[in-house]
């Protein structure tokens, strides 16, 4: 009768080696994850706290936009001029805030009644609302690129509470009409101001202002110059929201 041998050593070590390989690798996985994490925030806290002092000189949806308009066969054109707080017209202040986010100086950032709102009509509608404040514009426009996705959404949160931690309300508004989309090419209010109105963004008035806010949402297909009726309704709108308003204190 044969007697079965006994399993050799090395049998019992291969189970044991992938084991010990499986988990170096594993370790490996979680440290390269949490580098990236440290590096993450770290690069973030310095941009959020360098844009604090320093005006932003460009942003991903400019860079974007400048492609594209290169690729249709148009010069590159980023047209676009910073104003200080103070240089820009209170009316055009009182419009941001009476189109985009009437709670802006009353929120941390988030307005969870109107991103409530905001989900609850788009499960009604094919045209997606937002529900975004100024405070989240302000954070993609700077530091993030154009997208829906869920992860691009949980970035700009994160990027939103820094801004309303280490900024101002006062900064995130010049920064907000420094660099919001304002037509084909034409990026902040004093650039918007000069293309629609032939005049400094210190100078514009209600009517004028309610006219450029009311183009925020879709401002490369919209006109401050020329409206549809829609958007003489809009500015309507706007102009009683801004009566509404009480006294912007920054």
């Amino acid at each position: 009768m044969k007697r079965t041998p006994p399993p050799s050593k090395n049998s019992k070590s291969k189970p044991r080696n992938q084991q010990s390989k499986f988990g170096g690798i594993l370790k490996l996985v979680l440290r390269v994850v949490k580098l990236a994490f440290v590096l993450f925030v770290g690069l973030s806290l310095f941009g959020v706290l360098l844009f604090r002092f320093v005006n932003p000189p460009f942003t991903w949806l400019m860079i974007e936009r400048g492609f594209q308009r290169k690729a249709a066969g148009k010069d590159w054109k980023i047209d676009k001029q910073w104003k200080s707080f103070d240089e820009i017209s209170d009316n055009m202040k009182r419009a941001a805030v009476a189109a985009e986010d009437q709670t802006f100086l009353e929120h941390h950032g988030f307005d969870f009644q109107a991103i409530e709102k905001a989900i609850e009509k788009n499960k009604h509608s094919k045209k997606l609302i937002g529900g975004s404040t100024i405070s989240q514009q302000t954070a993609k426009n700077v530091f993030l690129w154009e997208g829906r996705s869920l992860l691009r959404k949980g970035i700009e949160a994160w990027f939103t509470t820094l801004i309303e931690v280490f900024w101002s309300k006062k900064r995130i508004m010049e920064v907000y009409l420094n660099e919001i989309e304002m037509g084909d090419g034409i990026y902040g209010i004093e650039a918007a101001s000069q293309a629609y109105f032939h005049k400094s963004a210190a100078d514009l008035t209600k009517h004028e202002a309610a006219a450029i806010a009311v183009i925020f949402p879709s401002p490369l297909k919209w006109s401050a110059t020329n409206p549809t009726r829609y958007l003489r309704h809009r500015q309507y709108l706007i102009m009683k929201n801004m009566r509404r308003l009480g006294p912007l204190e920054f």
